[in-house]
Formats: C-alpha cells, sequence, structure tokens
C-alpha cells in the first residue's frame, strides 16, 4: 500500500548505544522506498496490460488481487519464518522472493502471458510482505529510544517518494511518449530487470551488513491475566475496527486501480501518459496528508477527522461518478489527500485498549486489507457493464462503512 504497515510488536536490541547504525538504517529504509515503488507501478500496469493485451478492466484488476492476496496470504508465515530465523533472514528471503518476482516479467512479458504475470507480481508482493513485516521494527531499533519516532516517520516518507515515481517511470516508460509507444513490453521487461538487479544489489548489502538481533518484549502475567477474561472478538471497537480497515483498503484500491482508466475516458484529449502523472500527483497528495492530518489531531479528536474525511470522499466520489471532465478529475485525485489518515487512524482506534490482545488483535486488522484484493475485481466489473465512473459508487460504499466507524463504531463496549 501508499504506507507502511503499522507495527504491532514491542521490540528491543542488543544494541551499542555508542555504535553508529547510519548504513543499517539507511539499507532499511530503502525497503520502504522498494515496496512503495512496487505500488506505484501497479496501477499503472493495469492500464498499460488493457492497452497490450486486450484485456477488460475487470480482468486487469486481478493484478490487485495478485498482489494484495500475496499479502493476505503470507503474513502469517513471514512472521512465523522471523520468529524462527530472525529478521535480517526474513528481510533477505524477502529481497530475494522481489527479485524473482520482478525477473520472471521477462518472460511474462515475452509470452504476453497475462497469467505469468499475476504469477510473478504474486511471488513479488510475497516478497514485499516479508519487508513490511520486518522493516518497521529494525528501524525503532537502530538508535536512540528517544528519536525512534522520528526515524519510523523518515523511513515512511521514501515510502511516499517511491510511490510517487512509481507512476512517472511507468508513464514515461511503459507509453513511451505517445500511445504508439505503449504496443509492447519490451519496457515492462527492462523496467523490472533493472528492479530485480537493484534488489539483488540490497540484498547482497543486506548479508554483509551487521545488524543488531531484535527480541519481542512480552506482557507480564498479572497484565495477560487482566486481559484473557475478555476474548478478543468481545471487543466492539476492534471487530468494527477490522470491518472498517477492509472496506478502507477495498476503497483505496479501487481509487487507484481505475484511475488512468477514468482520466483517459473523461478527460478528453488526455493520454495514458499523463494520467499516470496526475496518478503521481495524487500519490504525492496522499502523502502530504498524512503530515497535514497529523497536524491537526493535535486539536481534532482522532475518529471525528476520521469521520469528516470519510463524508468528504462520499461527496467527491459523486462528483467523480457524474464524469464532468477536469473538475471530475480534479476531484479524484482529491479523494487521495482525505484517504491518506484512514488507515493508521483506523488502526490505533481499532487496537486501542485490547491489552495482552494488542499483537493479536493488530495481526486481524493487518490481514483485512484482503479488501483490497477483492473489492477492486467489482469496481471492474461494473466499469465493463456500466460506466468507470458509475464503478465509483463502490468506494463511496466503502466509505460510508468507514464513516460509521468514525461516528459510533469505534467506540469501546
Amino acid at each position: 500500500m501508499a504506507g507502511a504497515t503499522v507495527s504491532t510488536t514491542s521490540v528491543t536490541a542488543a544494541t551499542d548505544s555508542k555504535k553508529s547504525y547510519l548504513i543499517p538504517f539507511i539499507l532499511v529504509t530503502s525497503l520502504f522506498f522498494l515496496w512503495g515503488l512496487a505500488y506505484g507501478l501497479l496501477d499503472v500496469l493495469n492500464k498499460h496490460f488493457q492497452e497490450v493485451l486486450n484485456i477488460t478492466k475487470t480482468r486487469s484488476t486481478l493484478l490487485q488481487l495478485a498482489y494484495f492476496g500475496a499479502y493476505f496470504l503470507m503474513a502469517l508465515p513471514a512472521g512465523i519464518f522471523m520468529n524462527k530465523y530472525g529478521y535480517k533472514r526474513g528481510i533477505i528471503l524477502g529481497l530475494l522472493l522481489y527479485a524473482v518476482g520482478a525477473f520472471l516479467f521477462y518472460p511474462s512479458a515475452h509470452y504476453a502471458n497475462f497469467n505469468a504475470f499475476l504469477l510473478a507480481l504474486f511471488v513479488l508482493a510475497s516478497g514485499l510482505t516479508c519487508l513490511e513485516t520486518a522493516a518497521n521494527p529494525y528501524v525503532t531499533v537502530l538508535g536512540s529510544r528517544e528519536t525512534s519516532e522520528f526515524r519510523l516517520n523518515l523511513s515512511q516518507c521514501f515510502n511516499g517518494v517511491g510511490s510517487f515515481l512509481g507512476p512517472i517511470i511507468g508513464g514515461a516508460l511503459f507509453f513511451g511518449g505517445s500511445e504508439a509507444g505503449s504496443g509492447d513490453l519490451g519496457s515492462v521487461q527492462l523496467t523490472y530487470i533493472v528492479i530485480g538487479a537493484v534488489v539483488l544489489l540490497i540484498a547482497f548489502f543486506f548479508y554483509r551488513t551487521t545488524l543488531p538481533e531484535i527480541k519481542e518484549v512480552t506482557a507480564d502475567p498479572a497484565s495477560l491475566a487482566a486481559t484473557t477474561e475478555k476474548p478478543l472478538f468481545a471487543y466492539s471497537h476492534f471487530v468494527w475496527g477490522v470491518v472498517a480497515q477492509f472496506f478502507y483498503v477495498a476503497a483505496q484500491v479501487g481509487v487507484g486501480a481505475l484511475f488512468i482508466n477514468y482520466v483517459t475516458e473523461y478527460w478528453q484529449g488526455t493520454s495514458s501518459e499523463k494520467a499516470s502523472y496526475l496518478l503521481a500527483v495524487s500519490l504525492a497528495l496522499f502523502t502530504a496528508g498524512r503530515f497535514v492530518g497529523t497536524a491537526i489531531m493535535r486539536t481534532v479528536a482522532p475518529n471525528k477527522l476520521l469521520a469528516l474525511y470519510a463524508v468528504i470522499n462520499m461527496v467527491l466520489c459523486a462528483f467523480v461518478m457524474t464524469g464532468k471532465g477536469a473538475p471530475s478529475v480534479y476531484a479524484l485525485m482529491a479523494v487521495f489527500f482525505f484517504m491518506s489518515i484512514m488507515f493508521p487512524t483506523i488502526f490505533a482506534l481499532g487496537v486501542k485498549d485490547l491489552g495482552a490482545h494488542t499483537k493479536k488483535g493488530g495481526a486481524f486488522i493487518i490481514m483485512s486489507i484482503v479488501g483490497g484484493a477483492i473489492v477492486p475485481y467489482l469496481m471492474g466489473t461494473i466499469a465493463d457493464k456500466q460506466s468507470t465512473s458509475f464503478a465509483y459508487i463502490v468506494p463511496l460504499l466503502c466509505f460510508a462503512v468507514v464513516f460509521y466507524y468514525g461516528w459510533k463504531g469505534y467506540k469501546r463496549s
């Protein structure tokens, strides 16, 4: 996603306070950039494959199914692997899977086989799952505890940079400066071969670099006894948090999946390349929105801001459904800004006061991103049978669920 997964594990590290961890920090921060880049390229691939492989919008959204489906299926295995073999080996495994998935784009493009692309993307996203599982805990311990929040926010900025550059790179290379340049898959081969080579190089650097050991901090017995009397799913705010996160991620992924289609169809004369650049600007707005939203939360309660942003996005989606040329495209771009704070806010509200259930509850909320794998397919079906503009009724309804969570669903029973 255009934002890092939130870590729910308390960790400590056997670090030397006098030792500099600048090089390990730079390496771990590069992981945030890598998965931001992968996500930024994803929505550009949708439109490119529609043109080159002559597939429908519905079928093109299977890319999102492969990508986010991998997160859903591989999150628990990735965690088990790292608990047994350590986070450093988990990162290296993730980078190797990322590279293998990238290299698989070459034969997929050679045979122009969309199903092969889905497999390649699934392998690549499986690697990203490992990276996201490990990166947040590592960043928090690569230095003093007092500056851990600053380091994590700094690293997440590079996730936004990767998401911003992805559509720019995809627009320039995949569409080749003109619609005529989008008629083959050679640019896709070249792009992912270069990405795979860079990822392998980073994996080598990780292999050669000493990283601190990370240990989980377990809750004390008294805390466990106080909180395990009530089962996890008896907390209504947590249950609604899982539901809200499912629909939020569904909305976020769906909005981006058909973005280029929408722009080229409703803004007359706009090429796929220019639409890719507008997508990049939208993702930049998403990143900026997180900083603005965080500042606003100093004076406005998070649940109230969440509800307000959800209502704004419902209104914007309703206008997007009218297909009114450039104004409706600008409205669609504004949706990204108001989505920015939703994922972390829902997460934080959902795990609040869960006590010893916090880690397990957080895992369920993270797994609810499977909404991004399922719901965009519905949008593609509506776009093929009705219109692309009407398909945006799906994120409108999803934001309605998010509004309910910010209004009432967040309240702890």
